[in-house]
């Protein structure tokens, strides 16, 4: 078993930051200040938001402006109008009649009573049609129109606005009058308009910012810095989260993530004591395994002996230096930290089954194998892999029958097959004792799921793992007196 810090991949960190030096966090302060990093997003979408709501309210404020303004020529022309009322004859001279126009700023007045409308003052021609503004009916969505259109109408365009009038009886009130000058206090209103919303933008969105960064961004960048010293050094003190006793997300957060800081410190100082013990395991095992083949050798010298008591006493020997080279066996091939990616191809699973059979030690004159697997079932599969997990499930069916109370050794193991719609089912039954209660919860464990005296508990997780590394998996789907049933599932071959 390989050192576990000599073993990681290079390039990448180790767990620990023992010899490391200090760990490099100027990344992390680089990010602090990129254009991509949170922070900066924030900013650019308080920016955004706060220019947004201030286009909104442009239309509203400029129709408000356009209104006012021209109600309050409406209010001259019909004060004005009040002025020709009270003459003879409700006539006033042409040079009157212009200063009423001029004080009023209106190029013509009219006034609508009972139905019937009269020029109060009477215009010149116009070149062009006047555009209507209608302010009877309040203010309207009508209305948000009308500053754009004077804004962009160009030049000698007239604006024809009509309103209920204040002063005197009437249908209404009618004045004309060139949009020039509501042209230059519309743009003179939006540039002022334009100055106070970027200030007030200004200070809002810095508000906002701050605020925000405060609460949600720099605990986050905490948070984040907390998370990337961890990855460079776990022992690192600065790694550990500032816990700020926040009873929200954030500070769920926080706490979450020492706790999870703390559960993981833990589990790599198990895995860095394991993997020690792992390396003294695997040699313990080797030198062990060398020492067992040698006894091995030397108990079949021992039987070339002669010696009746030595004959009687050689066949426990042996088979208790049998049971301990399969356990190192198992423990050594148990310790690899992990099994090879399987190599799958299009695999007979009769002639696969059948060389699982004999390697297992089945015979037809104790337990035998009755293979209900057709000629052309086939399945993709590592064929190494499946072979261990084959002679894994028959030997220890074999052996479970064999160590049958009250048995005579024979018994049998039927293999049937079902290819389904997403894959195949291999099942295997056997008419052994059956498994303990108390072993099915940790028969897949590693050490535990094991039933008979001197096994390691490795033969059922292993196959386990093989099997789950083809994307099948292997359950154990009944077991009583009458037998065990369990079923391997592997991935469908391509048909033919």
């Amino acid at each position: 078993m390989a050192d576990a810090a000599d073993s990681a991949p290079k390039g990448t960190q180790r767990p620990f930051g023992h010899g490391g030096g200090e760990p490099d966090v100027r990344p992390y302060a680089r990010r602090l200040f990129w254009p991509g990093g949170l922070s900066s997003r924030l900013l650019v979408l308080t920016v955004l938001i706060v220019t947004l709501g201030g286009l909104l309210v442009l239309p509203w404020s400029l129709a408000q402006f356009e209104e006012n303004w021209l109600e309050d020529r409406i209010i001259r022309a019909e004060v004005a109008s009040l002025g020709v009322d009270a003459t003879p004859k409700q006539k006033v001279s042409d040079a009157l009649s212009n200063e009423l126009l001029n004080g009023a700023d209106v190029l013509s007045i009219a006034v609508q009573s009972d139905g019937v409308r009269r020029l109060v003052l009477a215009p010149p021609r116009f070149p062009r049609t006047p555009y209507l503004v209608d302010l009877r009916g309040g203010f309207s969505l009508d209305l948000l129109g009308a500053p754009f259109e004077t804004l962009f109408s160009g030049k000698d365009r007239m604006v024809r606005a009509v309103a209920r009038p204040r002063y005197m009886k009437g249908d209404f009130i009618e004045i004309v009058t060139t949009d020039v000058r509501l042209q230059k206090a519309l743009v003179a209103y939006l540039v002022r308009l334009s100055i106070i919303a970027v200030a007030v933008a200004a200070a809002v969105g810095a508000l906002i910012y701050l605020l925000l960064n405060a609460l949600f961004v720099r605990p986050m960048q905490r948070i984040t810095g907390s998370m990337e010293r961890f990855r460079v050094d776990p022992d690192d003190p600065l790694a550990r989260p500032h816990l700020s006793g926040r009873r929200d997300e954030i500070g769920r957060a926080e706490t979450e993530l020492n706790r999870m800081q703390a559960e993981l410190r833990a589990a790599l100082n198990s895995r860095a004591r394991l993997a020690a013990l792992g390396e003294a395991v695997a040699k313990i095992n080797h030198d062990l395994r060398n020492m067992l083949t040698s006894a091995q050798i030397a108990s079949e010298r021992l039987a070339l002996s002669g010696d009746p008591k030595v004959a009687q006493a050689l066949p426990r020997l042996e088979r208790a230096l049998d049971r301990a080279i399969k356990l190192a066996s198992d423990v050594l091939a148990y310790g690899r930290s992990e099994e090879a990616a399987p190599s799958l191809a299009q695999v007979h699973l009769a002639d696969a089954v059948a060389d699982a059979a004999e390697d297992a030690g089945l015979t037809p004159h104790g337990v035998r194998l009755v293979s209900k697997v057709g000629a052309r079932a086939r399945v993709l599969a590592d064929p190494e892999q499946l072979n261990r997990i084959l002679v894994n499930l028959l030997r220890n069916a074999r052996e479970a029958i064999v160590s049958k109370p009250g048995g005579d050794g024979h018994g049998r193991i039927d293999i049937t097959f079902e290819r389904r719609e997403t894959d195949s089912l291999v099942r295997i039954a056997d008419t052994g004792p059956g498994v303990p209660e108390r072993m099915r919860e940790r028969l897949f464990q590693p050490f535990s799921g094991t039933t008979r005296q001197g096994g390691a508990g490795l033969g059922l997780a292993i196959s386990r793992e093989l099997a789950q590394g083809h994307g099948g998996d292997l359950v154990l789907a009944s077991t009583g007196a009458e037998g065990t049933v369990f079923e391997l599932t592997l991935p469908n071959a391509a048909k033919d």
